[in-house]
């Protein structure tokens, strides 16, 4: 019986620290400053794509030249 006297005060205790959840806060905006750190980042891709195609655009004009010289490998 002594046991079920002190289980009682244990639990309304341990029941008395559980409390209701927080509701979430507003949802908020991304920062400005993202957009800024995801053009900085896009921009240099951008220019690399550029470049790769400018090169495969020469390479290309190279090979024709070449056929057109008959000096093709």
């Amino acid at each position: 019986m002594n046991r079920r006297h002190c289980l009682l005060p244990l639990t309304l205790i341990l029941l008395a620290g559980c409390g209701r959840p927080q509701p979430p806060d507003t949802e908020r905006r991304p920062d400005p400053q993202a957009a800024a750190v995801r053009k900085a980042m896009a921009q240099p891709l951008a220019e690399a794509k550029a470049a790769a195609a400018a090169a495969e655009d020469a390479a290309k004009a190279e090979q024709k030249a070449l056929l057109a010289t008959g000096n093709a490998p």
